[in-house]
């Protein structure tokens, strides 16, 4: 291509930085809530879809790695966490220190540097330590000091990781206390009367011990997301399950078929008849690819036709699912020549385009050049839907792609 669209990436990541939360808590809990302990790994594995490190004491032999601390939990800083700038074969399941990672992990000045590298004009970044809907702290026995690190966290995202140093680059993705949907519908507007215009949310969150979207649990978070126009976020593994097929499957098994999780839980929504109820309801997928959506899109409307009688939508969903997707749907995509194919069978209008910085999975700094090759075949109009377009619009940007706070 001639030119390439400047990249507004809906999917990238920040890994925080160790005084997050000891800066922001109230003094009685800033030597309980999170907080950063350099220790040795004593084991790690990563098999059927579960994480599972065990922290040795300080003193012992083996690895030295940065461990988030927080009640009962111990978890390392990994490379999985940061990988860019390492050769694939080079990236292991291993703990690290924040002196062994690519600086714009976790440092605005140097994220913004490395987004140059790679033509990303601005960027949405989900959650590290909380995990990618706010599960470590919906996982605490201290609903009070999880609701309070819910709190700093987006504090801290809107006020510094998104604050005028960034210039309007990194756009804020904030977190809920997902234990109370009342108190969640008071975050989102919270956030959203400072400018925020995203949430982070679980993908299934019955995989979470937490009510599904079929019920009424969720109203009042989501009438919350519907009048403030906040989209709903949903990342892969945000359920804390990855798919896996055994509970011996090596993690390449799960990598493969990462986008299951985001499947059936477009299907949940899509017979759920929330987006009846909802109808400035947004929700994007991200890391899910786009792929997969056509056959699901396709098989969802034969049902919906052929077996809503007794298949329990009858009454709720009112509309064709393909229908209901092309209004209130966003897939999200770094790699994948398969979907960009069949882009007709999804919709323009309904893709977004990510990079992953700075996991495994990243094409950083190649972003450019995977677009470029991928999207040759389309049109230059297309192109800037996909690759920044359709951000700007579900997001609220201003029109040069940038996050303009409050004031926008």
């Amino acid at each position: 291509m001639e030119t390439f669209p400047k990249i507004i990436s809906v999917d990238d990541h920040t890994v925080e930085p160790p005084n997050v939360w000891r800066d922001r808590l109230p003094s009685k809990y800033r030597d309980i809530g999170p907080r950063i302990v350099r220790a040795p790994v004593k084991e790690m594995t990563f098999v059927g879809g579960k994480f599972a490190p065990k922290m040795g004491d300080v003193g012992d032999g083996g690895p030295i790695a940065d461990w988030w601390v927080y009640e009962d939990l111990h978890r390392p800083l990994t490379r999985l966490d940061t990988a860019v700038g390492y050769a694939r074969d080079d990236i292991k399941l291993e703990g690290i220190t924040y002196e062994q990672m690519r600086p714009g992990s976790f440092s605005v000045p140097d994220r913004l540097a490395d987004m140059d590298v790679n033509h990303v004009q601005s960027a949405l970044c989900f959650p590290t330590f909380p995990r990618f809907c706010g599960q470590t702290f919906t996982e605490a026995k201290d609903r009070e000091l999880g609701l309070l690190g819910v709190r700093a966290y987006n504090d801290w995202m809107v006020e510094e990781w998104c604050g005028p140093q960034a210039r309007g680059r990194l756009i804020p993705l904030t977190l809920v206390p997902l234990w109370d949907a009342e108190l969640a519908a008071a975050e989102v507007r919270r956030n959203a009367a400072r400018g925020v215009r995203a949430v982070c949310f679980s993908e299934i969150p019955p995989h979470l011990g937490l009510p599904s979207i079929h019920t009424d649990y969720w109203d009042p978070f989501l009438r919350a997301c519907d009048e403030t126009g906040t989209v709903v976020a949903m990342h892969i593994g945000s359920s804390s399950k990855m798919p896996s097929t055994s509970a011996d499957a090596p993690a390449a098994v799960g990598s493969t078929i990462t986008f299951a999780n985001c499947c059936f839980s477009m299907v949940d929504w899509l017979m759920s008849g929330k987006f009846d109820r909802f109808p400035n309801l947004k929700i994007m997928y991200a890391e899910g690819q786009i792929g997969w959506i056509p056959y699901v899109l396709e098989r969802a409307d034969v049902v919906w036709e052929e077996n809503r009688g007794w298949g329990g939508v009858a009454d709720k969903v009112l509309r064709p699912p393909s229908e209901l997707f092309t209004e209130h749907v966003y897939g999200c995509f770094f790699d994948d020549a398969f979907g960009l194919k069949n882009l007709d069978a999804i919709g323009v209008g309904n893709v977004l385009y990510e990079t992953d910085y700075p996991h495994s999975d990243s094409t950083w700094p190649k972003s450019r050049e995977v677009g470029e090759s991928q999207m040759g075949h389309l049109a230059p109009d297309v192109v800037e839907r996909i690759v920044r377009g359709n951000a700007i619009s579900l997001l609220g940007l201003t029109g040069e792609g940038l996050w303009a706070g409050a004031g926008g």
